[in-house]
């Protein structure tokens, strides 16, 4: 058998490293340069980053024994410290009664409670249908906090209003979570049971998360399969329900073909079907164009600091400051800076469109500066050392208003193709975490080798994720 995989990020790399192990003939291709996609670590010096810091947590006992196989000797654990920050104040995440209380103020604090009361009494009374990501937040935490702790924050993420937004969105993200249940967490340490939303360690390799991918490379190399990089995919020849062929530009420039019995494919589902000779039907490219993806902008300053914060994510709130989450690598490991310095990553979130996206890097890394300096004061301009840029495109899939459905029409007619695999998160245009994308690439693996795995159960039953983009 004769295996192809298109993406070389964790979904990608995985069916490939389990493959290899079943001694299958497997190929890998990326058009970029790196392996990791979106979960990779950028070395700059003595200094590394991940974009935007990604935790490894899953309840999938097989999902972490596969993660100590891959990367165990590099592991730690991290205990997680996040914040949000809006109207020159700090809030802990998850909530504590003290923050609660005197952040907030007393009578913020009574407004809040008597808005979730209100929208418990409307709940019973009117029954209302809860189709927007606006609607699941009040529903859950009354309108006071909605427009307090989500509206802002998740505007600036998705560019989009709160109403435009389906609820399955924030429904998936925090799951389990509610206004009572925030409160309640607040005097008791989460138990492995609780949403994970609250869980306060997570694993991570100290050398940053772009480790998992390259401990897979190096295993899928070893094995004497390929990972080809700089191998973009330009055409993909059908059949009969059947792919046939990849085309694909290789590393020295060259076109070539590959053939194979099976191909798994995580490269965004809206190039794949761009890809299609001969083209699929009309109706399903239209589909296919309704599907959107968010955009994003790292951007690292490189500092002579021992350490700014204390945190592993802060949120940024305020609607005048442009970027919209922080992160400081050094308090996920240390091994991310050399001693005494630190660094600190900002991360933008924006269309290929938008003006921030086309700012050159040197107006980006002023704005940031001027940012951390007068806005929160973090930091003072001869602290700078260096700094970095990276551009991530089609980084989030959006579940906008509508998307099911043209998504529906989208994979009803990939379906079709018999040795055709989708996985990751661009792959099925489903908003995974890491040891999702792992996982269904593991299924899809197995489904190669004959088990009867559905790759499409994986995240479908939103038992837990993430609270914000990860």
């Amino acid at each position: 058998m004769k295996v192809g995989v298109i993406g070389a990020g964790p979904a990608g790399l995985s069916t490939a490293y389990l493959l290899s192990k079943n001694k299958i003939n497997t190929t890998v291709f990326e058009k970029d340069n790196f392996v990791g996609g979106i979960s990779r670590t950028i070395v700059k010096g003595e200094y590394r980053f991940d974009l935007g810091g990604h935790r490894f947590f899953s309840k999938n006992i097989e999902i972490n024994q596969f993660l100590e196989e891959v990367v165990g000797d590099e592991l730690i654990d991290v205990g997680r410290k996040s914040r949000i920050y809006f109207n020159k104040k700090y809030f802990d995440y998850p909530l504590t009664p003290k923050n609660a209380v005197f952040s907030l103020g007393i009578p913020t604090a009574i407004d809040i409670l008597t808005s979730y009361i209100t929208q418990r009494i409307k709940r019973i009374v009117l029954r209302k249908e809860i189709i927007t990501l606006e609607d699941w937040v009040t529903d859950k935490f009354g309108s006071k906090m909605f427009k307090l702790y989500f509206k802002s924050y998740t505007e600036k993420v998705w560019g989009i209003p709160c109403n435009k937004i389906e609820a399955e969105w924030v429904a998936q993200r925090i799951k389990g979570m509610s206004l009572s249940k925030a409160v309640k967490s607040a005097f008791t340490r989460a138990k492995s049971e609780g949403p994970a939303t609250l869980l306060r360690e997570f694993m991570y390799p100290k050398l940053g998360i772009g480790r998992i991918s390259e401990r897979m490379t190096d295993s899928i190399l070893k094995s004497n399969n390929k990972v080809l990089l700089n191998s973009g995919i330009t055409g993909i020849n059908i059949s009969d329900n059947k792919i046939l062929s990849l085309k694909y530009c290789s590393e020295e420039g060259k076109r070539a073909a590959f053939e194979a019995d099976q191909f798994v494919s995580s490269m965004p589902i809206t190039e794949l079907l761009d890809c299609l000779n001969p083209s699929a039907p009309k109706e399903v490219i239209n589909a296919a164009k309704q599907l959107k993806f968010r955009d994003f902008i790292a951007v690292t300053l490189m500092l002579n600091k021992e350490r700014v914060t204390d945190d592993t994510w802060l949120y940024i709130h305020e609607p005048n400051i442009q970027f919209g989450r922080i992160h400081e690598p050094k308090n996920w490991s240390s091994d991310m800076s050399p001693p005494g310095k630190t660094s600190l990553v900002m991360e933008y979130f924006c269309f290929e469109v938008d003006d921030i996206w086309k700012k050159p890097d040197s107006e980006l890394i002023e704005l940031t500066q001027n940012e951390l300096i007068e806005k929160l004061r973090f930091i003072s301009e001869d602290n700078i050392l260096d700094s970095c840029v990276v551009r991530v495109k089609k980084a989030y899939p959006m579940y906008d208003l509508g998307y099911k459905k043209h998504l529906t029409v989208v994979l009803g007619y990939l379906n079709k193709f018999k040795n055709l695999h989708l996985i990751g998160r661009n792959g099925t245009f489903r908003y995974n975490n890491m040891d999702h994308s792992i996982e269904m690439g593991i299924k899809a693996a197995r489904k190669i080798l004959g088990s009867d795995e559905d790759i499409f159960s994986v995240n479908s039953s939103d038992e837990y994720l993430e609270e914000a983009s990860d």
